[in-house]
């Protein structure tokens, strides 16, 4: 083929039955569910780290930052809790993760470290590729960003940062968590280029070990940030300013409790289950046990009852009971909660009821920041050596200055979903248009649809998922 002077060729489109935009937890999941179903089908999935199976959350590499939950809450197999702990027994006695003893306690107790779970994800969809190539089905990882997505009766096409073309009978949005610390806004304060990643451990040994360090959140990206820092030597203040200066709770392992949402089916609205909530841990501490227990209940319950609320009872429950909910709900792995505790008792890391209120220069190194205290109308300025951003998690699509979401919401392919948390979709996962349209052909999963149950982050949430839109596409793509 002679090219024209002056043209350009236009780059071969690649085609597959299913795109994956993805490839962290949610987008490998979704991966080896599909291989693991009868019927040759070639899937593609686009993400630009090295690795599949890692994304945001599990891309850590130091062993002191863990999963929240312990084994037996993490398995990524819906249809067997134990996965997790059976594959954790077998990969330390292998002579793998020697540090586990240091736990003391049973296997199904232990708080693996995120990369560790990431190598656990990575075999599992290594023993599904086996699976699926029995099949004659595939799944290639493309190293590339989606930017941009368009759709029509019988396709979606994807454009990648690469310039390469990709058009698929279905499409996924399985794109994770936009992590604030690691998310360009598009209100941006000028925060994130001030501030030190929470989890670069390197970056931190660069401090002064004697410094001021100021903390923006105190959630559990907090708490990575303290063991960060705790690895990277620094012994200086932990100043963590927050606007309700609410700590995390530790995870415990409490006894089982009774479903009392599944036994009282009166009970519909946030209002009625914080009352209900309250009455069952008092019961619980009554008796002499812990109140976790009952609140371990409710999530197998969040989805139904936040998508039956109505918005206003939403908003209320955001305004009001949020914080509340994420430090005993999300709760601290042991061994980080420790060092919290310790540091916090040593008066090394102190906690301060503030809302961020901007940057302002600083004409003697580090960085400044402006504050309002809890109850005050006045603002102040803190000084630190360094500064990290722990803000948690940014769901509103509208504010990540990211190709792909600014994209979708300009051709109108999505529309924010309530409270402007993630995307508005259909119970199976299918997205809405900006008109209320539910798509033929784009599906989400995971954390884009918060706003649709709430509790879509979470390994479990995102396990049962993946099995059933696998389900549901492989039923829709012809079977070869």
């Amino acid at each position: 083929m002679t090219e024209t002077p002056g043209a350009q060729l236009t780059p071969a489109i690649r085609h597959a039955d299913i795109l994956i935009i993805g490839g962290g937890l949610s987008g490998a999941m979704l991966a080896a569910q599909l291989l693991r179903l009868p019927g040759k089908r070639q899937v593609l999935v686009i993400e630009p780290r090295a690795e599949l199976g890692r994304g945001e959350a599990y891309s850590a590499v130091e062993l002191g930052h863990t999963l929240n939950g312990n084994a037996a809450r993490m398995s990524i197999d819906p249809d067997n809790a134990d996965d997790l702990t059976h594959w954790l027994a077998e990969y330390i006695a292998a002579g793998g993760w020697p540090e586990s003893d240091q736990q003391h306690v049973p296997i199904s107790e232990l708080f693996p470290p995120r990369g560790l779970f990431g190598v656990y994800v990575q075999q599992r969809l290594a023993e599904a590729q086996v699976v699926g190539a029995r099949y004659g089905s595939t799944v290639e990882h493309v190293r590339a960003e989606v930017v941009d997505v368009q759709t029509d009766i019988d396709s979606v096409r994807l454009t990648l940062n690469d310039g390469q073309r990709l058009q698929g009978a279905y499409a996924v949005l399985a794109t994770g968590m936009f992590a604030a610390a690691r998310t360009p806004q598009t209100e941006s304060s000028g925060l994130n280029a001030a501030a030190l990643d929470p989890w670069d451990v390197t970056a931190m040994r660069q401090l002064d070990p004697q410094s001021t360090v100021l903390i923006i959140g105190s959630g559990l990206t907090m708490v990575d940030a303290v063991v960060s820092l705790e690895q990277a030597g620094h012994r200086g203040p932990i100043e963590v300013f927050s606007r309700h200066g609410l700590l995390p709770h530790v995870r415990r392992q409490p006894p089982a409790w009774a479903d009392f949402l599944a036994e009282d089916h009166s009970i519909r609205t946030p209002r009625q289950l914080m009352r209900e909530l309250r009455r069952q841990c008092h019961d619980a501490i009554a008796q002499g046990i812990d109140w976790q227990a009952p609140l371990d209940t409710v999530r197998a319950h969040i989805g139904r009852l936040w998508s039956q609320a109505t918005d206003v009872q939403r908003r209320q429950f955001v305004r009001h009971v949020r914080p509340w909910w994420e430090s005993h709900h999300h709760r601290s792995p042991p061994l980080s909660a420790e060092l919290v505790a310790r540091l916090h008792g040593e008066r090394r890391l102190r906690i301060h009821a503030a809302s961020f209120k901007g940057l302002e220069p600083s004409s003697v190194g580090g960085v400044n920041i402006r504050i309002r205290r809890r109850g005050e109308t006045q603002t102040c300025v803190v000084h630190g050596a360094a500064l990290i951003n722990s803000s948690g998690i940014e769901y509103d699509w509208r504010r990540v200055a990211r190709p792909l979401p600014q994209q979708l919401l300009a051709r109108g392919l999505v529309r924010p979903g309530p409270l402007a948390l993630g995307i508005a979709a259909a119970d199976d996962g299918a997205v809405l248009s900006a008109d209320g349209q539910v798509a033929s052909r784009l599906f989400a999963m995971g954390p884009p649809l918060r706003g649709m149950w709430w509790e879509s982050t979470a390994v479990t949430d995102v396990a049962s998922q993946a099995k059933a839109l696998a389900v549901r596409l492989a039923g829709m793509c012809p079977v070869v």
